[in-house]
C-alpha cells in the first residue's frame, strides 16, 4: 500500500495549443517535497494542477479524491507579488478568507475559526498587522500574511509557490521555521522554489523541465547529472554549493540559481 498522497498518472498540461507538463508518474509523500526545474519549467503549473486550477489530462489524485473534490484539503498560497498591493484589505481579512475558503464563503465563524486564523497570525508573525492594509506593508509581511491565509484552512497539503524569493531574512526564517513545523506535523508540503540550497533540505525532490526529469531524496535528484539535464548542461558545480545557472531562454530576475548558506 503506498504511502502516496498525490498520484500522477499519464498526466498531461496544455496552456492553449502548447503541452507544457507531462507527468507519467510520480507520488508525493508526507513532508516537503521541493519543485526545482529552470523557469518556465512547469513548477506553479504542477501546483496550479493539484490545487484544482488547472484542466490536465489524465489522473491526478489526492487522498484518492481528483483535485476539485479535494480542494478543502489542500491550501494554495501563490506568490503574494501576484496580489494587487493596492486592494484596501486588511491582514486579518486576508487570513479570514482563507477559513472562509474551508467553511464556504458564507458560513458564519464560529469559535474554532476564529482561533485558527489567530493562531496562524501569530506563527507568522502578523498578529500587529492585522487592522493594517496590504498597501501598507513590506512585500515580506505581505508574504507572511498570505502564507497565514494557507495555514489557517488546516488542510493537510500545503502548497506554497516561491514562498521566500526575495523576501527579507527575518521573513524567510519565520516562512521555513512554519514549513518545518507543518512537516513536523505530519503534513505535505509542496514547495516550488529556486534555490537549490533549499531544495537540498527537503526531504523529497522533484526536478521538472516541462516532464519529471528526476524525483527522489535531494541527493539523487539534484546530481550533477540531473541538473545538467535541466538546466541545458550550464552547471558550474563549486563543491560543496551547486550553482546552476540558466540557459537564458526566459529572463527574469531569477536567472542565477545560488546557493545560500546564510540561515
Amino acid at each position: 500500500m503506498s504511502d502516496a498522497v498525490i498520484e500522477f498518472s499519464g498526466v498531461s498540461v496544455a496552456r492553449g495549443h502548447q503541452r507544457v507538463l507531462d507527468v507519467d508518474h510520480l507520488e508525493l509523500r508526507p513532508g516537503v517535497t521541493a519543485l526545482v526545474g529552470p523557469n518556465g519549467s512547469g513548477k506553479s503549473t504542477l501546483l496550479h494542477a493539484v490545487a484544482g486550477l488547472l484542466p490536465a489530462s489524465g489522473t491526478i489524485t489526492v487522498h484518492g479524491r481528483k483535485p476539485r473534490d479535494a480542494r478543502s484539503d489542500v491550501a494554495y498560497v501563490m506568490q503574494s507579488q501576484h496580489a494587487s498591493e493596492h486592494l484596501l484589505v486588511t491582514a486579518h481579512d486576508v487570513v479570514t478568507l482563507g477559513r472562509a475558503a474551508t467553511r464556504g464563503a458564507f458560513a458564519r465563524l464560529r469559535a474554532a475559526d476564529r482561533a485558527a486564523i489567530d493562531r496562524s497570525m501569530e506563527r507568522l508573525d502578523v498578529s500587529d498587522l492585522a487592522k493594517r492594509h496590504l498597501a501598507e506593508m513590506s512585500g515580506g509581511q505581505r508574504q507572511r500574511v498570505f502564507v497565514a491565509q494557507g495555514l489557517c484552512q488546516e488542510a493537510g497539503v500545503l502548497l506554497l509557490d516561491e514562498p521566500v524569493a526575495g523576501l527579507d531574512i527575518t521573513s524567510i526564517q519565520t516562512i521555513r521555521r512554519v514549513i518545518a513545523e507543518e512537516r513536523d506535523a505530519g503534513r505535505t508540503v509542496v514547495v516550488a522554489t529556486h534555490d537549490l540550497a533549499d531544495a537540498a533540505k527537503a526531504d523529497h525532490v522533484v526536478l521538472l523541465d516541462k516532464r519529471v526529469i528526476a524525483a527522489g531524496p535531494p541527493a539523487d535528484a539534484l546530481s550533477p547529472e540531473h541538473l545538467r539535464i535541466a538546466y541545458g548542461g550550464r552547471v558550474l558545480d563549486l563543491g560543496d554549493g551547486l550553482v546552476a545557472i540558466d540557459d537564458g531562454v526566459h529572463h527574469d530576475d531569477h536567472e542565477h540559481h545560488h546557493h545560500d548558506h546564510h540561515h
